[in-house]
Parts: structure tokens; C-alpha cells; sequence
């Protein structure tokens, strides 16, 4: 089994593959405005699981996620390659990266998501906070949900109009697939990755939005390079393309 996925081919055969994983709530649709800028590269836009056109494909956990985004790339023909992830998406390609990743990573790219809790009372009360939420995806109106997920302190940021916005974006979803997955890659059911991730032999780099204080708290605990994208909060990529795309292109591979 693999994951849905989109690839597109670049200008230059010799740049390495851009491979686009995208946060809970999203498809691979959410990339495309950064990934624009990125014409020359190879691209992999893939689908998680419970999302997009993967909404029927379930996992039990991170080690099954990490077996499927390995078949994807190698369905692709995936060679040389840079994950870059936002939210979910970078706490899978965290994992991925810090397993026994396809050979041909070159680098990590990963914006606005946690290396994993240190506190076993954080990590009970975690599970049972995406519990909760599993349930009401599961039971209460999808709109309702969503209006009540981006309520949450993390997207302070966002205004009205913007929230609006990104609940009838997400009405597209199937609730039971969000749930499943919600409580599949709970944080709580996460590794502590910072020490393996001190020790990735490939460059890891983290993107944060400036005004997304707990990321920007969270970048500080990892002793990594952290490029902050300017008047963006958590969803920096969406909020803010052009900054994002300008201050990823120089971290990677350039053109001949």
C-alpha cells in the first residue's frame, strides 16, 4: 500500500526531490503556493493518511506511517531528497528521518512542529486531550469541530475572516479518517526525537511564524538553526508563501 500522491518533475535532473508533507487537517494541496517558487526540483506532494485522496488509508501508529511514506518513495522512484513537513507533517518526517530513512536523504525541513514531550504526565494528558478530540470528530458536526479546533491558543493569531476561511477549507474532510489518525500520531504517542536528531547527519532546519510563541519555545530546545518567518503565526507557509519560500530557497541545492 502506498500513499496518494502527486509528483512533478523539474527543470534540472540533477536537484534533489522536494518531498511536501502537510499538517493535520490538510491534503497536498497546502504546499503549492511555497512550492511554486521551487519549479527546477522534482516534487513529491503526498497525501497522509485520513487526509486527501488517502482519507481511506488508516494506521495504528508512526511506524506504520514511516512503512508507508517509504513505499511511497520508492514508488516514485524517489532518489535523492529533502523532507520538508509542517506541524503533523514534520513530526512524521522527524520520525521518518530519525528511523532508518530511504537511502538519499539530504536534509530536513520542518516548520512549526514538536520533537516530542519528555513528561510522562504531559504525554497521559496529551492522549487524552486528542481523545477528546477524536470523539467530537466523530460525533459532533464537522463544522462545529472545526470552529472549535481553531479556537485553540495556538492560532491566536488568526483572524476571523482567516479562521472562516480555513473551516470551509477543511469541511472537505472525513471525520472518522481525522480520527483515527488524530489518535494514531497523538504527541503523546511520540518518541522524545531530540536526541536523535542532534545526530541526523543530514542538515535539519526549523521554520517558525514570529509570532507563534510556543514553537518559538519549542526551536529553542532543539539547538538547531531556526529561520523565524516575519508577522506569520503557526501556520507560517499559508500565512505568509513568498517570505517562506524565499527563506527556504537559499538552505537548499541551487540550479547549475
Amino acid at each position: 500500500m502506498i500513499l496518494n500522491a502527486t509528483a512533478r518533475p523539474g527543470k534540472s535532473a540533477s536537484l534533489p526531490w522536494l518531498v511536501w508533507l502537510h499538517g493535520f487537517l490538510g491534503s497536498q494541496q497546502e504546499w503549492q503556493q511555497v512550492a511554486a517558487a521551487f519549479s527546477d526540483y522534482p516534487q513529491l506532494f503526498i497525501d497522509l493518511p485520513g487526509h486527501g485522496g488517502s482519507a481511506g488509508v488508516r494506521v495504528a501508529s508512526f511506524g506504520d506511517t514511516n512503512a508507508l511514506l517509504d513505499a511511497t518513495l520508492a514508488h516514485h522512484a524517489v532518489a535523492q531528497y529533502w523532507l520538508i513537513g509542517y506541524s503533523l507533517g514534520g513530526r512524521i518526517a522527524m520520525h521518518y528521518a530519525c528511523g532508518k530513512p530511504r537511502s538519499g536523504l539530504q536534509g530536513l525541513i520542518v516548520e512549526g512542529s514538536h520533537p516530542g514531550l519528555t513528561d510522562p504526565q504531559e504525554r497521559e494528558a496529551r492522549i487524552a486531550s486528542d481523545s477528546h478530540w477524536a470523539r467530537e470528530f466523530r460525533e459532533a458536526p464537522l463544522e462545529q469541530v472545526l470552529n472549535a479546533w481553531y479556537q485553540q491558543p495556538v492560532f491566536a493569531n488568526l483572524s476571523a475572516a482567516a479562521r472562516a476561511e480555513l473551516v470551509a477549507l477543511r469541511r472537505r474532510n472525513h471525520p472518522q479518517a481525522l480520527a483515527d489518525m488524530l489518535e494514531a500520531t497523538s504527541l503523546g504517542r511520540q518518541a522524545d526525537l531530540r536526541g536523535p536528531l542532534s545526530r541526523l547527519p543530514q542538515p535539519f532546519i526549523y521554520f517558525c511564524g514570529e509570532q507563534d510563541s510556543k514553537f518559538r519555545g519549542i526551536a529553542t530546545t532543539l539547538n538547531v538553526p531556526c529561520r523565524l518567518i516575519t508577522a506569520a503565526g503557526h501556520n507560517a507557509h499559508r500565512e505568509a508563501p513568498l517570505a517562506f519560500a524565499q527563506s527556504l530557497s537559499p538552505l537548499l541545492p541551487q540550479p547549475d
